[in-house]
């Protein structure tokens, strides 16, 4: 057993930081009633995490191969402890938001030194088994966020989903300071700063303009000047890194096309999957009146399915090709998706159940080949970075999902409004979905009230499922030839 200790203090870090994506979307009822907020700020609550999760990966990557990969992971871990330790003592929704941010820079750091400090740890057999049970752990947690999230708010309040993760990162700083020893790439050469600032910067500007077209509109000024910044960073991160020596993301990667169709499976991925979940959560405790742990057991389906198929799959799938498998897995989560746009004002939770159950089905397929499927597209020094670029490019998809799905909510419940909007155009919507919907209920507007939930979440259900299918059929295309085994990523590269 103790040669397996390494393995529990990577899979303890990884499963806290990926849960933490998801954990907080059955507290936002909570959360809005607490400390008065806006549905705009909700949305902020869940994506700056994911944003400075995806916007730091590859950076913190690098810096674990100058300064050392257990070293680097274990400094995540108290910067996430600490994070965590202020969202849970905020008194306001700009600081919760403020410290969300610094639990997504602890993270990137410990989530892009976990390949690379099981690759350095094990060998042969042992090996795959490592990598197979940190699959399994990937492939459910985000799935598992909302249970959590929702037995802790119930029984100990909103703040508990993030205090809980002081003792847990505790535990896993002690067992990484035991179980590992230090390790770094010779070869490293230095920090692409720039890269890292501008890429970060892109995300930024791009996700706040999306979240702000939900209030002020496509036409507002200050979104088209978001979206413009957004894109001259993009451009100017795509100038740095075709310029640099060594590029934290290698553009060229993006000339072949089943790498292509991979990074677009995976921002995909998460986007249909899972950024729409935050939604249904509002819907089923501010509308249907189902309590934090009712809403979490509601996706119950979507977790148990998700971890048991995930922990299958490595070993039923494993001479497939992997962009067929993720390709395939991506069409049922399109599937499920679609299968839950089915509500109607009298409709109870019970009608997502299956859609959730084909969901976790789609995940489970997926996501256990999608690194696999990265690295097996590109030449062999370069696997730990496609690896990275992976992990970045689903948490981006989640974070731009996120935002883009809240604004195709925000635009159904105000189309499926009527008579409560008098506030002006979307301010009823605004209002409903920023968690006082009971109240409206119980002022005579019920049925108009889960009439609009229904139409809104119904709309997004759809767009969730043509991402999905969408997806799919572009793995598919792209992806089409059956690639080499890809080798594990060896020192310098297993972080990026």
């Amino acid at each position: 057993m103790r040669k397996w200790w390494p393995l529990v203090a990577v899979c303890t870090g990884a499963f806290m930081l990926l849960v933490d994506v998801t954990i907080v979307m059955v507290a936002l009822p909570d959360i809005a009633g607490d400390l008065g907020t806006s549905f705009s700020a909700l949305q902020w609550v869940m994506d700056v995490y994911a944003l400075v999760l995806a916007a730091m990966l590859l950076g913190a990557g690098s810096l674990a191969d100058l300064t050392g990969r257990r070293r680097t992971y274990v400094a995540g871990l108290a910067l996430f402890a600490l994070a965590s330790l202020a969202c849970g003592l905020a008194p306001n929704i700009g600081t919760l938001i403020a410290a969300r941010g610094l639990q997504g820079l602890g993270a990137a750091a410990m989530y892009a030194t976990t390949m690379a400090l099981l690759n350095t740890t094990y060998r042969g057999r042992d090996r795959g088994v490592a990598f197979g049970v940190w699959g399994a752990i990937n492939g459910a947690a985000a799935a598992a966020g909302p249970i959590a999230g929702g037995l802790l708010t119930q029984h100990f309040g909103w703040r508990s989903i993030f205090l809980v993760n002081l003792p847990i990162s505790l535990v896993a700083i002690v067992l990484t300071l035991r179980a590992f020893q230090e390790s770094r790439n010779p070869r490293a050469r230095g920090l692409d700063v720039p890269g890292m600032l501008t890429f970060a910067a892109a995300a930024a500007a791009i996700t706040y303009a999306l979240i702000r077209a939900t209030e002020d509109g496509w036409g507002s000024g200050v979104v088209l000047g978001l979206l413009a910044a957004g894109l001259a960073a993009l451009a100017l991160f795509v100038a740095v890194e075709l310029r640099s020596d060594d590029p934290m993301l290698d553009l060229s990667l993006f000339r072949g096309r089943a790498f292509t169709g991979i990074m677009i499976g995976a921002a995909l991925l998460t986007a249909a999957a899972f950024a729409y979940l935050a939604y249904v959560s509002l819907w089923l405790q501010t509308v249907l009146g189902l309590d934090a742990v009712q809403a979490g057991l509601v996706m119950l389906p979507m977790s148990v399915t998700a971890f048991v198929v995930a922990a299958a799959a490595g070993r039923l799938l494993h001479d497939a090709p992997p962009g067929r498998v993720v390709g395939i897995g991506l069409l049922i989560i399109g599937a499920g998706a679609f299968a839950q746009a089915v509500l109607t004002a009298g409709s109870g939770w019970a009608a997502l159940l299956p859609g959730l159950a084909i969901v976790g089905l789609g995940v489970g397929v997926a996501s256990p080949s999608l690194s696999s499927a990265a690295m097996a597209s590109v030449p062999q020094e370069r696997g730990g970075m496609a690896a990275g670029a992976v992990n970045t490019f689903r948490q981006l998809g989640f974070a731009f999902a996120v935002a883009i799905l809240g604004g195709i909510f925000h635009s159904g419940v105000a189309d499926g409004l009527d008579g409560l909007d008098s506030g002006g155009p979307g301010a009823g919507a605004a209002a409903l979905i920023s968690g006082r919907a009971h109240a409206a209920a119980g002022q005579g507007h019920g049925q108009v009230v889960r009439e609009a939930f229904a139409h809104g979440l119904n709309v997004t259900m759809v767009a969730a499922g043509v991402l999905g299918v969408v997806a799919g059929l572009i793995v598919l295309a792209l992806v089409r030839t059956s690639v080499r085994a890809p080798a594990e990523p060896e020192g310098a590269d297993a972080s990026r």
